[in-house]
């Protein structure tokens, strides 16, 4: 129950970073474009989009397992309607005034962001607690198919990228994959790194002690 209430606080941070990306105004992560192109073209909030999105790659988990996994299930809805609202709170009345004119400032700012969803995830995945909807359907379609978990998941990202070109070239709206998806793609899985082997090295600490 503590490692839960501890994923749970990390997911609180994590949908942060995610706003303040998104604040940033230079582009977001692969699968946040997809989201943002997604919800200005539909005039829904991201975090609305973002919990939609999540939920169908829960469901094709769901089918992928044959609906035996209930408690696991009931864990990772509660999670993907906190994390929406969560984003939606931030980026709607948090941080609804914040407004970066400096384009270096911006690069900072999506960089800090970021940087602090990079950390939140790996603490959420080393604690071992929440599942997070795509990493489990890629995992259930690797563990059935020939495909690895690797592939799948930069396929998504591919997808999410191509998604989001597509609508934002359809409604006319801006680019969300710019420079900030590739600061995304070189600070994120960094950041996750650190903290899971950080985490790593104090439990460790712990048994030896």
């Amino acid at each position: 129950m503590a490692r839960l209430f501890k994923s749970y606080l990390f997911y609180t941070t994590s949908a942060f970073g995610i706003s303040l990306t998104i604040k940033a105004n230079v582009g977001v992560s692969s699968f946040n474009s997809m989201n943002i192109a997604i919800a200005n073209a539909a005039d829904i909030k991201v975090g609305t989009i973002t919990t939609f999105i999540n939920m169908a790659f829960l469901l094709g988990f769901m089918i992928l397992t044959h609906f035996t996994l209930r408690k696991k299930y009931m864990i990772q809805t509660l999670s993907v309607i906190l994390f929406g609202m969560l984003i939606n709170c931030f980026t709607y009345t948090v941080l609804k005034d914040l407004i970066v004119e400096n384009y270096v400032l911006r690069l900072l700012l999506i960089s800090l962001g970021t940087t602090i969803g990079g950390l939140s995830v790996g603490m959420i995945i080393s604690y071992d607690a929440i599942t997070f909807p795509i990493e489990s359907f890629c995992l259930a379609i690797a563990e059935r198919t020939k495909f690895t978990f690797v592939k799948l998941r930069y396929f998504i990202d591919i997808f999410s990228v191509t998604i989001s070109l597509i609508v934002s070239f359809s409604f006319a709206l801006p680019l969300y994959v710019r420079e900030g998806t590739v600061i995304s793609l070189l600070i994120l899985s960094a950041a996750m790194n650190f903290s899971k082997e950080l985490y790593s090295r104090y439990t460790l600490g712990k048994v030896t002690t």
